[in-house]
């Protein structure tokens, strides 16, 4: 059997050749790609491009870990307009309010959200509805929502708010400190899991319906949920097919949602009971422009995407606010004065929270719109570039003599984070400082009001909107895509916040929490447990 032993051995010279291969390609593949960027030309008439060591993987990292440093990095080096590798694709990035105007503002043949996030949206969603469909259906959807989101339903969804909160003390495990007699001493609570659990219990009492609501604290749902929310990833934008577990958990969920739905709205049909408030009954009836009606599928899959989308960016920000109060406990008790003083009645009760008050609280706008300044929950926008665009220099360099070209099969990129906490445009702009909004001469207000707020006016299809692409405030956005759920978020918020400081008063006892950019919103890292105790007045 000598040969047989003979056969199977491989001289150590080979292993010593293989591994020399498998170290070697990876170094030599570094150095030609080093040696490109450092020996070869760059063509002037694209933007300067980062320099990068692993090729296709690029500046991920560094993107990645810290997005607002790398553009401060980058934009002290390059300029307002670079690029840079990220896992393969050319992302062009355009700082500061005349980029993110280029960007949000650019016209539809030169730019698509369609294509840069459908990968990421369709899975979850469903099909047909955001950014699976032309954006003109798009734009019909926003005006149903739109339609949904009227002023009589939104002072019916005030009151459903703040119950949902006031239960949520009164039964979740966190609150048995709030429950107790005489309750003096301080307990703690998780930051996230409440804004959480408060923000989706209150979106599907008031925008999804009571069917929805009564199965939210089911097993069935949550598990659903959480499986669809498992799709909802930073990794599902780069790499949409990949052959996991969490994917094929997420189609499963999908499906079983979107089934869901369309129960609920079989029974309606079936049932025709009272006029609910809630977004199925406005989505029902309608139809598109050229007499398509809106199908169950279509239905269901704008409930998903309200309830996902809406639940992520509104939990994020309820949590950096409550850290913000529970970090500068004066202006807590500035918020419980002016609930005094606006709600309470002469034998020490409250009066309801409404909807027109709410929007006229200064404290409580002041604390929500700073806290988005410092904390928009998403830093960065993209678009894909469909034709090449030309970036003249008074765009962004207004002393050279030159004309970027962001060539077709691009991504252009504008984050409004950045633009949000640039020195050149805010005072001391790394301050949380709710009292630069009551300053109506202030730069605060006037950004606001000039660009954002009450700026040029657009009907991009769902009706007429300020289009605020060249503000340097965007927290929800800007353009035909700006956030239609806008003016729900900040009833919703700023119920939650006003029933809160109603009841409890918070401190931190920790350093405030960094950034965690690994997440597709913006969510604060652990430590984020906020201490409490119930007001002797609650």
């Amino acid at each position: 059997m000598a040969w047989e032993v003979a056969e199977d051995y491989v001289p150590k010279s080979l292993y010593a050749q293989i591994l020399a291969l498998l170290v070697g390609f990876p170094v030599l593949t570094i150095l030609i790609n080093v040696a490109q960027q450092l020996l070869l030309p760059h063509d002037p008439k694209l933007p300067p491009e980062v320099f990068h060591l692993v090729p296709f993987f690029g500046s991920a990292a560094s993107f990645g870990n810290d997005p607002l440093a790398f553009f401060d990095s980058c934009r002290r080096k390059y300029g307002d307009c670079f690029t840079f590798v990220l896992l393969g694709r050319k992302m062009t990035v355009c700082v500061g309010p005349k980029g993110s105007n280029l960007v949000l503002g650019g016209k539809l043949s030169e730019v698509s959200a369609e294509e840069a996030y459908t990968h990421l949206t369709t899975p979850v969603f469903g099909q047909g509805v955001v950014f699976d469909c032309p954006n003109h259906r798009f734009m019909e959807q926003k005006r149903f929502i739109k339609f949904g989101l009227s002023q009589e339903n939104l002072q019916a969804y005030v009151g459903m708010i703040s119950e949902e909160v006031a239960n949520f003390l009164n039964y979740d495990a966190q609150f048995t400190a709030f429950r107790e007699k005489d309750a003096t001493s301080w307990s703690p609570f998780h930051v996230l899991r409440t804004t959480s659990e408060m923000t989706i219990l209150t979106a599907s009492r008031t925008l999804q319906g009571k069917e929805v609501r009564s199965h939210i604290d089911s097993q069935t749902f949550s598990r659903r949920y959480a499986d669809l929310d498992g799709g909802f990833k930073p990794i599902n934008v780069m790499f949409p097919d990949l052959p996991l577990p969490s994917y094929r958990r997420r189609d499963r969920a999908q499906k079983a949602m979107s089934d869901f739905y369309v129960g609920i709205l079989r029974n309606r049909q079936a049932e025709k009971g009272e006029q609910e408030h809630d977004m199925i009954a406005s989505l029902m009836g309608q139809a598109y422009k050229d007499g398509t009606p809106l199908s169950e599928r279509d239905i269901a899959h704008m409930l998903i995407a309200l309830l996902m989308a809406g639940q992520h960016t509104s939990s994020a920000t309820s949590s950096w606010i409550l850290l913000r109060v529970a970090e500068n406990p004066e202006v807590g008790e500035r918020l419980y004065n002016e609930q005094v003083e606006h709600f309470r009645n002469a034998d020490g009760s409250w009066r309801p929270l409404t909807y027109d008050e709410l929007k006229k609280l200064p404290v409580l706008d002041s604390v929500i719109r700073e806290t988005l300044r410092l904390h928009p929950p998403i830093h960065s926008i993209f678009r894909k570039v469909m034709s090449d665009i030309a970036v003249p220099p008074t765009l962004f360099a207004p002393s050279e003599d030159k004309t970027y070209i962001i060539p077709k099969g691009h991504f252009v990129m504008a984050s409004p984070a950045a633009s949000q906490i640039d020195p050149l445009i805010w005072t001391d702009p790394l301050k949380w400082n709710p009292a630069r909004w009551a300053d109506a001469a202030g730069a605060a207000a006037k950004y606001y009001s000039t660009y954002y707020d009450a700026g040029e006016k657009v009907d991009f299809g769902f009706g007429v909107v300020s289009k605020g692409t060249e503000s340097p405030y965007q927290p929800f956005g800007a353009g035909r895509h700006r956030c239609i759920g806008e003016q729900f978020a900040y009833l919703q918020i700023g119920t939650i916040l006003a029933t809160l400081v109603r009841n409890i008063e918070m401190k931190l006892t920790h350093p405030f929490p960094e950034p965690n950019y690994h997440t597709m919103v913006t969510l604060p890292k652990e430590p984020c447990n906020i201490m409490y105790r119930r007001r002797s007045e609650a």
